[in-house]
């Protein structure tokens, strides 16, 4: 039975190629998948082969040019860069809630073209990869599958730390103090937003939080690192360890290898905006012996790579990481589980969000070394990158845990799924 599948993620790179990569499989299966994502995705995922009914979450301005890929995040990253350099309590006022703001505003000036989307496509499931809810995805009878492909402890539990904290799993003395920082700065936005939720036919929401479950939730992260031991999920979750696309090109490599490691470097399509830091890390690694593969970003122009290194504006993430040594990353989570299912050590340079939860798992887990990413000092980023490349038993622990992670294949547990609901 051929289904028809509406795909809304984030208008960010991450959840946009999670959902690429499982609307692909299901598409190879003979399903009809449609894209409603942000209008910036306008021909890009037409090239992939879906429909595409884009959505505006702004209104366009007057002047504007077509733009880049997931470019209302890159400006929003790009004004809000100085606030990264503060504590994740101090962040949830200056960063969080004014994201939480912005999807908010765009949630409601999209519910109207949503739901005319939703009228002429006639989707017997919609999947949101999003942190928050859309009514309008909820209140058409339809089938709705939650997807998360943040860290996992956007589903809360009592017995795991805090999201957004990357406070540490054993170390509770922080916990309260940093709930009841965001309950101080997020109360307020809630109830207007639960009262608007409501008001447009949707359920109440879960206390403080954004996002309702659906009637099939999937949670993007690897069993190594995950929080099931202290936070059980009900049964409509289910883990997909890895999802990782397949429709990237394949890379060769555009210099011959030396004696040294061979590490990947990237601060994400958001992160990377931020030039100052890439510009530190890069001239740090430039004083080592290894070889970098360095993914610049949207300010490539301003980026200056040294002669160890190569890097271009887009890389096929997914094909490249496979034949480095380690990743040199910000935690975000789609490539901290690609760095897993590909078996590398990780160093997690966090900026905002989930970001701290990935990098503070990745290093009390053993995984990775997390450092501060605006202070840490030449000898620090160098003796990690020493230190993880010269750990041969931590190589053999993640390169066995990736083979068990890919043999696991969760694009296509997730496309199961979410055909099993469909047909039901």
């Amino acid at each position: 039975m051929s289904l028809t599948i509406l795909f809304m993620p984030e208008s960010a790179y991450g959840p946009t190629n999670n959902s690429i990569g499982i609307g692909d499989i299901l598409r190879q299966r003979g399903h009809r998948v449609v894209f409603a994502a942000e209008a910036s995705w306008k021909g890009k995922l037409e090239a992939l082969g879906f429909e595409e009914d884009l959505v505006d979450l702004a209104p366009p301005a007057e002047d504007a040019e077509e733009q880049d890929a997931g470019q209302f995040w890159k400006d929003f990253i790009r004004e809000t860069a100085p606030e990264y350099r503060k504590s994740t309590l101090a962040q949830l006022e200056t960063v969080t809630k004014p994201i939480w703001d912005s999807l908010i505003d765009g949630v409601k000036y999209c519910e109207p073209q949503l739901k005319a989307i939703i009228e002429r496509v006639g989707p017997d499931v919609i999947v949101e990869d999003n942190v928050i809810t859309f009514p309008a995805l909820l209140t058409t009878g339809k089938k709705f599958v939650r997807i998360v492909s943040c860290n996992p402890l956007e589903a809360r539990g009592d017995a795991v730390a805090p999201v957004f904290s990357g406070l540490a799993a054993d170390d509770r003395a922080e916990w309260d103090a940093f709930r009841a920082e965001y309950e101080r700065t997020h109360r307020e936005v809630w109830d207007a937003f639960n009262a608007w939720c409501v008001e447009q036919g949707a359920s109440p929401l879960p206390d403080l939080d954004f996002i309702h479950e659906g009637d099939l939730n999937l949670y993007v992260y690897p069993e190594i690192l995950d929080y099931t031991d202290a936070r059980p999920l009900g049964p409509s979750w289910h883990r997909l360890d890895s999802s990782v696309r397949e429709t990237e090109a394949a890379f060769e490599l555009p210099f011959e290898r030396n004696d040294g490691a061979l590490v990947y470097f990237s601060l994400g399509s958001l992160g990377s905006s931020d030039v100052e830091l890439m510009q530190r890390v890069i001239d740090v690694l430039a004083t080592t012996p290894h070889q970098f593969i360095v993914s610049k970003g949207p300010l490539h122009e301003e980026i200056k790579l040294a002669p160890n290194m190569y890097g271009a504006e887009f890389l096929p993430q997914t094909s490249i990481i496979p034949l480095c040594d380690l990743v040199i990353t910000h935690g975000g989570n789609n490539t901290t589980v690609e760095a897993i299912h590909f078996g590398k050590p990780m160093i997690v340079l966090p900026l905002f969000w989930d970001q701290y939860d990935n990098a503070q798992r990745v290093d009390e887990l053993g995984y990775g070394v997390r450092l501060s990413t605006y202070t840490f000092t030449d000898e620090e980023l160098k003796g990690a990158l020493e230190r993880l490349l010269g750990d041969t038993e931590l190589r053999d622990r993640l390169a066995a845990a990736g083979a068990e992670v890919r043999g696991r294949d969760g694009l296509r547990k997730a496309a199961d799924l979410i055909e099993q609901l469909g047909q039901q």
